[in-house]
C-alpha cells in the first residue's frame, strides 16, 4: 500500500491468458487494486492517461506500440507512474532501452508469484527492482561498456540511427543511398520510419533532434 491507500495497477501484456491469469493474481493480493488491462502499447498509454495507476506491468513485444515506446511515453506525460517491464525476452539492447525509457524495474517473465508481487510493491514505492539474470546483465554490462547509456534514442534500430546519422549530415536519401549500398527506396522507408519514432515532422525537424542530442557533427 501507498499510505494507506492500495497499489493502483494497469496490466499490458497482448498474450490474453498470461495477461488475465496476472491480472487475477495481482487483484487477489492486498494491498493491491487491478483498475484495467491492455492489449498493446497503444491501449496501455491511453488507459494510463485516463485512470492515473500507480504501476504498469509491462510487455516489451506488442503489436501497435512496442513496450519500450509505450513505457518512454508513459513515463514522459505521467512521470509519477511506475513502470515494471515483465518479459519473456532478456536480450541486452531491451533491457538498457526499457530502463532508457524509464521503466524502474525488469523482471522475466519465468519469475516466480511472489517475486512479481514484491517487484509491483516495490517499484510502487519509488523503489528500482531487477530480477536476479537482470541484476548480473547490468553490473556485466557496465563493466564492460561503462558509456552504454550515450547512445542516443535507444528506440531506433542500427540502421536506422546510421541513416540519421547520415540525415544530421545534410545528405540526401540518394546520398545515403550510394553511401550505405542500399536501394533509395530502402532508404526512404527507414528515414520515414525515423520520423515516426521520433515523432518529427520533416526532414528538418529530423536534423535539429539529431544535432541537439549530438549526431551529426564532423571534425575537420
Amino acid at each position: 500500500m501507498i499510505d494507506g491507500e492500495p497499489i493502483r495497477l494497469v496490466v499490458a501484456d497482448d498474450h490474453p491468458v498470461y495477461r488475465d491469469g496476472l491480472a487475477r493474481l495481482l487483484a487477489g493480493i492486498e494491498g493491491l487494486e487491478v483498475v484495467g488491462v491492455a492489449r498493446t502499447g497503444r491501449e496501455a498509454v491511453s488507459l494510463v492517461h485516463d485512470v492515473q495507476p500507480d504501476v504498469v506491468v509491462m510487455d516489451l513485444r506488442m503489436p501497435d506500440l512496442d513496450g519500450v515506446e509505450a513505457t518512454r511515453r508513459i513515463t514522459t506525460t505521467s512521470p509519477h507512474v511506475a513502470v515494471l517491464v515483465l518479459t519473456m525476452f532478456d536480450d541486452d539492447d531491451l533491457v538498457f532501452a526499457a530502463m532508457r525509457a524509464g521503466a524502474r524495474g525488469f523482471l522475466l517473465k519465468d519469475a516466480d508469484d511472489r517475486q512479481v508481487a514484491a517487484a509491483v510493491v516495490a517499484v510502487g514505492r519509488g523503489e528500482a527492482i531487477f530480477g536476479p539474470a537482470i541484476a548480473q546483465r547490468v553490473l556485466a554490462h557496465l563493466q564492460q561498456r561503462p558509456s552504454f547509456d550515450a547512445v542516443p534514442f535507444p528506440q531506433l534500430t542500427d540502421r536506422e540511427r546510421e541513416v540519421l546519422e547520415l540525415v544530421a549530415r545534410g545528405m540526401s536519401n540518394q546520398d545515403i543511398a550510394r553511401q550505405l549500398f542500399i536501394s533509395h527506396r530502402t532508404v526512404r522507408n527507414h528515414v520515414s520510419n525515423v520520423f515516426a519514432k521520433l515523432r518529427v515532422a520533416d526532414r528538418a525537424r529530423a536534423i535539429v533532434t539529431a544535432r541537439d542530442a549530438g549526431m551529426g557533427r564532423t571534425t575537420d
